[in-house]
This record gives structure tokens, C-alpha cells and sequence, in this order.
């Protein structure tokens, strides 16, 4: 079974070569770049297809771009944060040996935070389903939060797929920003609506479900550091929609 790595990315100079490094023995590696910093270049230095793409219409179209591009009859689907180790490479050509009725596989994902991999608030075991038989899945068109969509059977792997969710708090911030953004726009093409209200009642749930329900305060500070984290992508991401919104009902009377 030929098997295709796909990739997107978005100005991943700093962790792409670590990715596609260690998924070097597949058949093929793709990766669907808009970049204005070198990843482009990095990816092809390490024997990557790379295809440039010149709009970004958010993670879930672009991934379906990404899966068109692949030619193998599995593929295993990677963030430009993740990486694949010799314990999950191995147990990868077991399942695509002998897959059985399976057209898709799940993983753990093991990811860090700050620098700490985080055992609780949500994060473990977080499967991903990743490897899956060409033509038998695709992304949901969620600008963010896509989600695989799977026409079979799926197994599950053993063996985590390393993720360096946030090298540092510089890094947290700015993620908070866009995808707040996104998650905004979102839920505003959906025809939702909020409150500035709505909004902190959100932040407020969001922290106590991280903190004490999931557990976030036995991973230390950096446990509560993800906790408000992400209170305040929920906050901003009801308050932009809410501001959105008002902006829209503006536009419609005028």
C-alpha cells in the first residue's frame, strides 16, 4: 500500500523540517504551502512535493485541496507542529499490512504547552483520526475545528502523535487572536448571535471546565496558564461575534 503524507502550512519554517523528517520513509510527502517565510524552501530541502496555494479559505477546504493532491492509496494527514515516532511509524505499516475492515485510523495526540506535555485539561488522550483510506474520507469545511469525515470503519492506534501545540506565550496569544477571529465568523455564517454577557459567561465555563472538570490544575502553571488561555479565546470569540453581528444588522438597514 502506497501511503502520502499531506501537509498545509502557513509560515512553518521553524518546525517544518522536524515533521517531514520524521516522516521520511513514506511514499510520498505533499505539502500545500502559503508561506511568506521559508518553509517552502525548508520543505524541499527535505524531499517534499511542495505546492503553493495562493488564497487561504480556512483549515477545512485547505486540507480537502491538500488530499487532492496525493496519489497513494493511504494517507496519513500531519500539522506542521506534529511529528510521527518510530514506536507510531511502526505500528502504521502494521495497520496499513493488515487493515482489515478499517478504511481509517485514529491516534492519541500527546501535546505540549509552554514547553509541557500536557496530561490533563482536555489534551490527553485528544485522538485524532489521521490515517485513512484515499476516497474514503475528507475534512469538513470548518474554517477552523475541521473535522474528519469518515465513510467506514476506524480502528485505533496505539502510540501518540507528538504535537508542539504552543512553543511559548507570545505564540498563545496570537493563536487566541486568529482563532478567535475565525471561530467568529464561523458561528456568524451559521446565524448565530451573542452578548457581551453571553460572552463572559462563556470565558467563565470555558476556565472551569479546563481547570477543575478536565483536571488542568494537576499540570501545574502551566495547567492554569491554559486554563485562561482558553477563557479568553472563548470570551473574544463571542464578543467578536457579537460585534460582528451588529456590524451585519448595521450594513442590512442601510
Amino acid at each position: 500500500m502506497k501511503l502520502s503524507v499531506v501537509i498545509i502550512t502557513r509560515n512553518e519554517a521553524a518546525v517544518i523540517a522536524r515533521c517531514l523528517e520524521s516522516v521520511a520513509w513514506a511514499d510520498e510527502t505533499v505539502v500545500l504551502d502559503g508561506s511568506t517565510d521559508g518553509t517552502a524552501e525548508i520543505a524541499r530541502k527535505c524531499r517534499a512535493r511542495v505546492e503553493v496555494s495562493g488564497d487561504w479559505p480556512g483549515f477545512g477546504p485547505q486540507k480537502n485541496r491538500a488530499l487532492a493532491l496525493a496519489g497513494g492509496d493511504w494517507i496519513l494527514s500531519l500539522d506542521a507542529d506534529e511529528w510521527v515516532t518510530p514506536e507510531l511509524r511502526a505500528e502504521i505499516e502494521r495497520a496499513l499490512a493488515a487493515p482489515g475492515d478499517k478504511v481509517a485510523f485514529r491516534m492519541p495526540r500527546l501535546s505540549s504547552y509552554c514547553g509541557r506535555f500536557m496530561r490533563h485539561a482536555g489534551w490527553w488522550p485528544d485522538h485524532v483520526t489521521r490515517l485513512f483510506k484515499r476516497g474514503q474520507a475528507r475534512f469538513s469545511e470548518d474554517r477552523v475545528h475541521e473535522r474528519l469525515l469518515v465513510d467506514g470503519a476506524v480502528g485505533t492506534l496505539k502510540a501518540p502523535l507528538m504535537h508542539e501545540a504552543i512553543r511559548s506565550l507570545e505564540e498563545a496569544l496570537e493563536k487566541m487572536n486568529a482563532y478567535s477571529s475565525a471561530g467568529a465568523l464561523a458561528q456568524l455564517e451559521r446565524g448565530r448571535r451573542s452578548s457581551v454577557a453571553g460572552a463572559v459567561w462563556h470565558g467563565a465555563w470555558t476556565f472551569f471546565r479546563t481547570y477543575v472538570l478536565r483536571a488542568g490544575f494537576l499540570d501545574g502553571r502551566e495547567g492554569f496558564m491554559l486554563a485562561v488561555s482558553n477563557a479568553e479565546g472563548a470570551y473574544y470569540r463571542y464578543l467578536k461575534l457579537t460585534l460582528l453581528a451588529e456590524k451585519q444588522e448595521r450594513g442590512n438597514r442601510e
